[in-house]
This record gives C-alpha cells, sequence and structure tokens, in this order.
C-alpha cells in the first residue's frame, strides 16, 4: 500500500507556482500525491485534487465548510504527511488534522512570510500572532523562508516544533537565464517595444499590500525626464480598476503597460531593464529573484523579505515605503548609468545562486526523507 502525501493550501495555483517539483519528486519515491484547496486547475504529478472551498478571509463563512470538508477528507483517506501553505490554509489544515495526527500523521507548515514582522501595524501583531502562537501545537516542522521569521519561528515555537530555513522557494536559474542583445531586441518588438523603451518591470499580483500605485506616481515624475519610460505590470488582482483609472488620472496610458498574467514571464524579464518591487510585506520576493536570475538590477522597498535579497548599491537600491520621490531618482539614475546598470545585473545572478532551485530542493528533501522516515515506522507498527 503506498504512502500518501496532501499538499494543503487557500487556492491551487499556489501550488503551480511553487510545488510541481515537489510533487514529481514525492511520486519518484512511490508516493502517492493529492491536493485540497480552492480551484480546479490540472495539475502534473497529482494522483487526485481535492476541491476545499478555503478562502483568504478568515471572517468568511465558507471557511467553516472547508473545515469539515477537509477533515472528512482526512479521516478517510488517512495521510502520511500533510504539508500545509498559506495563511488560511495553513490555519484550516492544521485544526483538521488534529485527530489524525495523533495517530501518526506529521503535519509541515512552510510559513510564506509571517503576517507578523518588525515594523508590522499593531492590528496585524494582535490577529495573527496569538493564531500562530496557538496553531504551532499542531505543527511538527514549521519551515521558514526568511531569516527573520526563522529567529521568530524559533522563540515562537519553544520545542514544540522543529524549526527549519529554506531559503526561499528555489528559483528556476536556467529559465531566467540572461539572453543576448539580439535575443532581447527580438522580444521587445515581439511584444510592441523599441530598443530605446526603458522597460521597467513589476511583476506580481495587482493588490493593496503590492503597492503599485507608488511606481504609478513615481511614473507621472519621470515622464518629462525620461519620455521614452515605459513600465509593465505583469499580473492581475483586485487593484487593476483603481491603478488604470489612475494611470488615466496622471495622463500615463502611453507610458504604463498592464500585460495580465503571463505564463512566459522570463520573456517580460529579458525585455525590461530593471525591475521593480513596491510591496509592504513580502516573505521573500520570487519576482525579485526571477529578476536577479536574468541579470536585472532591482528597486525594492525595504522589508524583511527585500531586504534578504537586496545588497543597497550591490545588485540594486533599496527605498523607504512609499518613498515615490527616491523611487524615481534611482530609476533615472539607471537610466542614465548604463555600466552601473549592466554591473548591478551581474552581481544580482550571482547572488541568486544561494536562493537555486537545487539549494531549496535539497534543503526540502532532507526535511521529507525525515518525515518520510518516520511514515514508515508508523506502517511497519500499524
Amino acid at each position: 500500500m503506498k504512502k500518501k502525501v496532501l499538499f494543503c493550501a487557500t487556492v491551487d495555483y499556489h501550488f503551480k507556482a511553487f510545488h510541481l517539483p515537489y510533487f514529481r519528486w514525492f511520486q519518484e519515491q512511490g508516493w502517492e500525491v493529492h491536493t485540497a484547496a480552492n480551484g480546479q486547475l490540472e495539475l502534473p504529478h497529482v494522483d487526485q485534487a481535492h476541491f476545499i472551498p478555503i478562502q483568504r478571509s478568515p471572517f468568511h463563512l465558507r471557511n467553516r465548510l472547508a473545515y469539515v470538508e477537509l477533515k472528512k477528507l482526512l479521516e478517510k483517506e488517512h495521510y502520511d504527511l500533510i504539508h500545509c501553505h498559506t495563511p488560511m490554509g495553513s490555519v484550516i489544515g492544521r485544526l483538521a488534522a488534529k485527530s489524525t495526527r495523533k495517530k501518526g500523521t506529521k503535519v509541515l507548515y512552510t510559513a510564506h512570510g509571517f503576517h507578523f514582522w518588525k515594523g508590522a501595524p499593531l492590528q496585524n501583531w494582535l490577529l495573527y500572532y496569538p493564531i500562530e502562537r496557538w496553531f504551532i501545537r499542531y505543527t511538527d516542522a514549521l519551515i521558514t523562508i526568511n531569516g527573520e521569521d526563522y529567529e521568530r519561528a524559533d522563540r515562537l515555537s519553544k520545542e514544540r516544533a522543529s524549526v527549519h530555513y529554506v531559503p526561499g522557494m528555489g528559483v528556476d536559474m536556467k529559465r531566467f537565464a540572461p539572453v543576448d542583445d539580439k535575443e532581447k531586441k527580438r522580444l521587445r518588438t515581439t511584444y510592441g517595444f523599441t530598443p530605446q523603451d526603458f522597460i521597467v518591470l513589476c511583476a506580481g499580483e495587482l493588490n493593496a499590500n503590492k503597492n503599485q500605485r507608488m511606481l504609478i506616481k513615481a511614473c507621472a515624475q519621470l515622464k518629462r525626464k525620461i519620455p521614452n519610460v515605459k513600465i509593465v505590470f505583469a499580473g492581475e488582482g483586485a487593484s487593476r480598476p483603481f491603478y488604470e483609472k489612475l494611470v488615466r488620472q496622471l495622463n500615463l496610458e502611453q507610458h504604463v503597460h498592464f500585460a495580465g498574467f503571463c505564463k512566459q514571464i522570463e520573456e517580460w524579464m529579458h525585455v525590461s531593464d530593471v525591475c521593480v518591487s513596491t510591496s509592504l510585506r513580502e516573505g521573500l520576493g520570487m519576482n525579485l529573484l526571477e529578476a536577479m536570475s536574468a541579470e536585472k538590477p532591482v528597486i525594492a522597498t525595504e522589508n524583511r523579505g527585500h531586504c534578504e535579497l537586496v545588497k543597497h548599491g550591490v545588485n540594486g537600491f533599496l527605498i523607504k515605503p512609499q518613498d515615490v520621490n527616491g523611487l524615481a531618482d534611482y530609476l533615472q539614475q539607471l537610466y542614465h548609468k548604463k555600466e552601473q546598470l549592466h554591473l548591478m545585473g551581474k552581481a544580482g545572478r550571482s547572488m541568486a545562486h544561494a536562493f537555486a532551485q537545487e539549494q531549496t530542493a535539497s534543503a526540502m528533501e532532507e526535511i521529507y526523507t525525515a518525515y518520510m522516515g518516520h511514515a514508515e515506522k508508523v506502517m511497519q507498527h500499524a
């Protein structure tokens, strides 16, 4: 009888973005792979996908139904390992696994960035810190992806769960390998840009936390100094209508492009000159890692995830959140100093190797192997 692992998250596209290599790895070890999340994506290396109506808001009434359905699933399938991801996926997943965990199921949880961090709003600490402190008792292993979260998790755990640090979710250095000028020019032509355009890419979901309005306001300053500046937003999200209205109000229609969700995000990386992330909160920042891998300098707001990736003045620049003037100034500096732009890009790729997919995979496989060994012992004594 095959051993089984369940990956649980709020929405299933989280799996597509980060976990397909691990699905394949588990199958190669002879395990059966299941997923539980909101959504109906067809994903490779998945034996069974279970629709569970988990909602992002902790106050949504459907989360009660999600808990009941997930609990029934766990009691039916008797998983050996459960790996929880995303805030609500991890809360509902660990709560539903209380009973099966007593029977030997091991529960792992990856924190993709705690909602409480140094400098976070007080309400975040009042709401999310007590939740994590309570749910650590239902967790066998807590995995963090940045240094600040690792230190806080170690204090939070107090030996109730083992705490691990894994360097991000792993960036595919081959996929985002830089291209030559000829290919960059070809891609620009394909996407409707010219070789003279100064293209600034901002990749990620369009929402309040990602704070893209900051880049739009910076563009309003830059258009007079850099007439050929082009801002590209690669992603969808609830804030898109608001941002599109702001672009019209500032007369930036010729300078701001909404590309929507991009399957070939590496092509947009190659097209761009600089990549920007204006997030207020970030666990690490895959968009920055991908840009660094593509040898692009990055400009990012100061937060625990960005500060782990960006060395100010080496592979890019760090700015205070909402510092629109600083963002505009650094973009103008890189536009005029092409040699600095080139050197920062080179430094970024060199630094990205520490977060490469191979490094992350090795660390995660070591953690999985430890708990897979436990599952085998449980089966032998069953």
